[in-house]
Parts: C-alpha cells; sequence; structure tokens
C-alpha cells in the first residue's frame, strides 16, 4: 500500500522536475512511510514519485518506480494484487524469469509486458491505482481498479478546467496525478477554484461525487476506468475497463434457482472464504475490524477459520449505548476466540480530531463516521500493519433499510394526494426524533429483529423527506441525500452535473428496483463515501485496509442471487447470514441493524460547539460567497435546539466544508 503521484511537463514549464516530483510525494508520507522513490524520463517530460508502506517483500527489491525486465514499462502502483503468484507462475512458465524478488508489481510489469496493458489489468484481483509509462509507443496509462478502492486523481495547471472523457493536452503547463489532493497541489503552477456544482452535491450527499472533485481543474478517475495519455498525440482518452452494470447483467443472467438455496449459500461461503484467504497474504502483522454487525463478523468469522491461532480484532465503542456496538464485536470475538481489542470514544476524543478532518481528507467529505474509523485505525495500528474491514456486504447483499423501503413507500402513498403527502410529512417532522428513538429502542428488546422499531424517530424523518416524491427511484435519489435542497443552499450553483446516481448510462435499467439501488449504491456511495472514508483514515495512520467483500468473484455470485436470497421476510442480507450463522450462533448477530454512526448531535451542542460556533459565523459565512448565510444560520439554529428533531448531518456536512475552505484557503 502506498501513495503515486506524477506529471507531464508539457511545455518545459517545470523547472526542476526532480524537486517537482520529491515535493509531490512528501505529501503523501503518511499513506508510505518507508520508502521513497522518484524517476523522470527526460525523452517523454514525464515524472513518477512514489511512497511505500512495505506489506510484500519488505526488501529494496520492492522499491518503486520500478522498471520492467525490458525497459519497456515504468511504474508506480498502489494497492495489492492478490492473485500474483498464481499470474507470477503462469508467466514464468511463459518465460519471464528475470523476477528480482517476490513483489506483485514485479509481476504487473512482467504481465504488462506479456498481454499489453488493458489485457493484463483484467487478469488482476486486487484494488490498484496504476500509474505505467510505456516508453516504447510513448503512452501513460492510469488505472483505476474496479470497485474503486484505491483513489487516483488528475488534473491540469495554470487554472485549467479539465474536459470531460477525452480531450488534447494544452502547449503548456502539466498534467498531474495523484493519490490524494494535496500532491497535486504541491505541484508548479496547479491553480484550484471551487466548482460550484460539485459543491452543491457535496452539500446533497456529504462527499464529492466521481468522477468530480471539488476543483474544476481536477477529476477523479472513475472506478474501472483508465486514462490512456498519447504523448505524441497529446490527447487524453479515457476508456472502461470494467463496469458494475456488466458485472450485474451477467450474473443476472445466471441466477440460483430460487429452490437451490443450499448450493447458493454453499457459493457464497466458498467466494468468500477464498476472498478472505487471498487477502491474508501479507508479511507484516495482520488483523481485522469488527463491528459485530453481518460483514465484519462474516470476514472475522473466516478468517479465524481458516487461522490455527487467533486473529486480532479491533472495535470502537461509544459512551451512548444508542450507537454503542462494542458488546456486540466483543461477544462474537469470545465466541470465535480472537484475540480482541477495544477502544471507547467520546466527544473529547472528537473534539481533538475535527482539526485534522480537512488535512485528512483533503476534499470536502461529511461521513461523521469518519471520527470513530480514525480511532479505529490508530487503535489497530498499534498492532498490526493490514486490517481486513466489511465494507461492500450492504451494496452486494441487500443490507440498507432502503432496499426494502422505497418499494412499500412507493405502493403505500402512490395514491395519497399531494395535500395529504405533505400534511403527514409535516407531522412526522413534528415528532421528536430523539424520544421516538428512545421508545424504538425499548420496543426493539420484545421484537423480532425484522419488525425493529431501533431508530423508529429517524426513519420517521427520513419518511418525511420522500413524501413529496411520485416514483420509487425518486423515493431512492431522496433516502440517499443529506440535504435534498442543497441547490438553495449553495450560492451560484450553476447547473448540476451527472453523477453514477443521476446518468442512466451508469445504470441497469431493466434491473428490479432492488437490485438496481445496490448498483447504484456501488457506483456512488461505496466508492465516493465509504472507500474514501476507510482509505484516508487508514493511510492517516499508515495502515493497510483491505475489503474482501470486495472481490469481484464473490460480487458475481452476490448478484447470482436471486432478490429472494437477499430480502426474504423483512429480512435482509438472507443468504450472508446463512453464511455466518454456520460459525456463529444466530442469538450473538441477529439484531437491528445501527452502522457506524456517531452521537453526533449530542456532540455538536455540547464539546464541539465552540468550534462549529466559530466555523458558521455568519459574517464568515458571507464574506466567502458560497453559502447563503441564512440558510446556514436556519441549519444551526435548528440543530442546537433540543425540541427540535436533528441528526446533525446537515450541519456536519457545513462544517466539513468550512473546515476544509479554512485550512486549504479558499
Amino acid at each position: 500500500m502506498c501513495g503515486i503521484a506524477g506529471f507531464v511537463d508539457l511545455g518545459s514549464c517545470v523547472g526542476d522536475p526532480s524537486s517537482a516530483l520529491v515535493a509531490m510525494a512528501r505529501c503523501l508520507v503518511h499513506r508510505g512511510p518507508d520508502d521513497e522513490g522518484v524517476w523522470f524520463d527526460a525523452p517523454t517530460r514525464t515524472g513518477l514519485a512514489f511512497r511505500r508502506l512495505s506489506i510484500l517483500d519488505l526488501s529494496a527489491a520492492g522499491h518503486q518506480p520500478m522498471r520492467s525486465a525490458s525497459g519497456r514499462f515504468e511504474i508506480a502502483f498502489n494497492g495489492e494484487i492478490y492473485n500474483h503468484e498464481e499470474l507470477r507462475a503462469e508467466l514464468s512458465a511463459l518465460g519471464h524469469t528475470s523476477f528480482r524478488g517476490r513483489s506483485d508489481s514485479e509481476t504487473m510489469l512482467a504481465a504488462f509486458e506479456q498481454w499489453g496493458v488493458e489485457a493484463a489489468i483484467a487478469r488482476f484481483t486486487g484494488m490498484f491505482a496504476i500509474a505505467a509509462l510505456d516508453r516504447f509507443e510513448r503512452a501513460l496509462w492510469l488505472v483505476r481498479d474496479r470497485f474503486g478502492v484505491k483513489p487516483l486523481y488528475f488534473g491540469l495547471t495554470h487554472g485549467r478546467t479539465v474536459p470531460a472523457v477525452t480531450f488534447e493536452l494544452p502547449e503548456h503547463g502539466a498534467f498531474g496525478f495523484a493519490s490524494e489532493l494535496k500532491a497535486l497541489r504541491a505541484m508548479p503552477s496547479m491553480s484550484l477554484s471551487v466548482d460550484r456544482g460539485a459543491l452543491t452535491l457535496f452539500m446533497r450527499h456529504g462527499y464529492v461525487p466521481g468522477p468530480l472533485s471539488i476543483h474544476p481543474e481536477v477529476r477523479k478517475l472513475r472506478s474501472g476506468r483508465l486514462l490512456r495519455i498519447d504523448l505524441t498525440r497529446r490527447v487524453v482518452e479515457e476508456r472502461c475497463w470494467w463496469h458494475s452494470r456488466d458485472l450485474v447483467r451477467r450474473a443476472q443472467a445466471q441466477q440460483f434457482d430460487e429452490g437451490d438455496t443450499t448450493g447458493a449459500v454453499e457459493a457464497v461461503d466458498a467466494a468468500l472464504l477464498r476472498s478472505v484467504r487471498s487477502r491474508k497474504i501479507a508479511d507484516v502483522p495482520l488483523g481485522a475490524f469488527l463491528s459485530g454487525g453481518i460483514d465484519s463478523s462474516a470476514v472475522v468469522a473466516a478468517m479465524q477459520a481458516q487461522s490455527t491461532r487467533p486473529i486480532q480484532t479491533f472495535t470502537i465503542g461509544f459512551e451512548t449505548p444508542a450507537y454503542d456496538e462494542a458488546p456486540f464485536a466483543r461477544a462474537i470475538a469470545q465466541h470465535l476466540g480472537t484475540e480482541h481489542t477495544e477502544l471507547y470514544t467520546t466527544g473529547n476524543d472528537a473534539r481533538a480530531l475535527v482539526p485534522r478532518l480537512a488535512e485528512i481528507w483533503d476534499e470536502p467529505f461529511a461521513d461523521s463516521s469518519q471520527l470513530p474509523t480514525l480511532l479505529l485505525c490508530a487503535l489497530a495500528r498499534k498492532s498490526v500493519t493490514v486490517a481486513l474491514s466489511g465494507d461492500g456486504g450492504d451494496e452486494l447483499f441487500g443490507g440498507y433499510y432502503r432496499y426494502s423501503w422505497t418499494r412499500t413507500i412507493a405502493a403505500r402513498t402512490r395514491h395519497l394526494p399531494a395535500a395529504a403527502r405533505a400534511a403527514i410529512a409535516v407531522l412526522l417532522r413534528a415528532t421528536p426524533r430523539h424520544a421516538v428513538n428512545s421508545i424504538g429502542r425499548v420496543l426493539s428488546r420484545a421484537l423480532p429483529s425484522r419488525l425493529s422499531m431501533d431508530r423508529a424517530g429517524d426513519r420517521a424523518h427520513k419518511l418525511a423527506a420522500v413524501l413529496h416524491s411520485n416514483d420509487p427511484w425518486s423515493i431512492y435519489l431522496a433516502l440517499v441525500a443529506t440535504i435534498p435542497d442543497a441547490a438553495s443552499l449553495v450560492l451560484g450553483g450553476g447547473t448540476i452535473p451527472l453523477t453514477a446516481l443521476t446518468d442512466p448510462s451508469e445504470l441497469v435499467e431493466e434491473l428490479n428496483l432492488e437490485t438496481r439501488m445496490m448498483q447504484a449504491d456501488l457506483a456512488s456511495y461505496l466508492v465516493d463515501d465509504l472507500l474514501v472514508k476507510v482509505d484516508r483514515a487508514s493511510m492517516s495512520v499508515g495502515l493497510e485496509a483491505r475489503e474482501p467483500m470486495l472481490d469481484h468473484h464473490l460480487a458475481e455470485v452476490a448478484f447470482r442471487l436471486p432478490l429472494s436470497m437477499k430480502i426474504r421476510g423483512g429480512e435482509r442480507k438472507w443468504a450472508l447470514r446463512r453464511v455466518l450463522e454456520r460459525r456463529v450462533p444466530r442469538e450473538l448477530f441477529e439484531r437491528p441493524k445501527m452502522g457506524f454512526g456517531v452521537p453526533l448531535t449530542e456532540w455538536l451542542r455540547g464539546p464541539l460547539r465552540p468550534w462549529a460556533e466559530a466555523l458558521l459565523d455568519e459574517r464568515r459565512i458571507a464574506a466567502a460567497g458560497y453559502l447563503d448565510p441564512g440558510a446556514v444560520r436556519a441549519i444551526w439554529t435548528r440543530t442546537l435546539d433540543p425540541r427540535a428533531s436533528t441528526n446533525g448531518y446537515e450541519a456536519w456536512n457545513l462544517l466539513m466544508f468550512e473546515s476544509w475552505r479554512d485550512r486549504w484557503g479558499h
């Protein structure tokens, strides 16, 4: 696991390329504290920079940038190729025998020489962001993995907006790329402004959806995409080498028989075990995050089933009982016999972290579970260098409540007049969120999990926000929005660009509603929220996070499941639960889904209030000219009012943007 960066000097505008590359690399020290390398190719005016976190082959043979045996390719590569040993054996049989070490980087280079870049990456199982210079064809390749686990940004200097998809490079300046925005900021003549359309989307969702970034001069390379930069013709071309849309179509055409539940569950279990086994390969200590939920418990159970000694597991707890999953994680750890470590966090811990957030997430990012995720990664890093997580399980196996709710809401409100829906929404918003949550928690203890009333107040307010919608997809879009009317909050927001959620070409139209929502979440919420959260948090402490659920072979098995094997009688993730109960008693995990939430409103009204008040000062907001000061004040006033019903997420979006702006000078 590493950090990569580099550039193409388009008109000999970078005075000292080596110094510029070192400056970019130094911005990524946290991603790779063990080694640094820079390389500049004068004939193509292309440079690569690299920071290394040593995981496989800790020797100097793993140093990057790395050159292929023939000298054709030079790469800087962030990630892991889990099947590289099988590929190396195949390549050795084909005559590639000059390997100097055991790193997957050498295997990747040999694969590029044998099959070419596009054919080679299709063979890789793993997570990766790759920069590869083909010195023979004078082409630079930038590649991102199937699910977007590893990040990759690219941009233009001198304040030039990056066009979409395919474009010609300018005569002067530089084209740069990096694992994080902060490395691009270190490039000479990099001038960055704020994209108000992207800002509007950030306020709506709490993250900036790709391919946009917060800056019009920078874009994200989307998951499953590559760029080929022809350095002779000076043309940048984007290609899609893998797409969740194609995976889902192929899998849906080969669905398991509705009656073959035994065979389907067996296939899921076998695919999960294979994925976990491949992700346990490391030359450094390895452990796992354990929340006590279905996904992380399934991963940990599969790990322990394949280990002869206790694996190390880590969890974060909260003093607020409604958010505390630590007792559940502890019970599962005790049953499996893991070496378990837990840490309880408070609002004061959060207060100590908030000054670091804008530095770590150097693009506005407002998933409040970033706070416990940071603490969890720091806790794990004290003992291990690699940690497996359960991210992706909800999207693959139907875990989110919205997959159950959306169709039901649409059916029950379809014939209600608009006036009636509006009146019901007013009543729901008037219910005290925290009081109904408390009542729901009491009721949940006496109800089956599928009839859970846990967080009933939160759900009532979510329902109020979607009652204006007339069709199921509009309801889904409202459910995944933090501030649905964000356009009225951002001054000069202008035209809102298409995203994976709103671009019809990104989704499989012919799917049933629930599967279409899962694919949409894979292409948007997962890649631009959950994986960003884990990547930046883990890399900030030099920890490699691996996601066994995001194995494309396992994903294909998951999408072969009929909907009835994902959502059955109100029970979500039905098939994955059947896999888990092979190793963990049902009573230890059959409980309402909690997610990884934090008592945000409680913290904002308490230890975080002075920090928040300073950032949301009306004069400060007005002087910046990005947000409507009156709308900001209304959100903050509602957040502070103990009689108001709020979860604090709207205010957190505002605070994360203002904190980011304060740190990066916008």
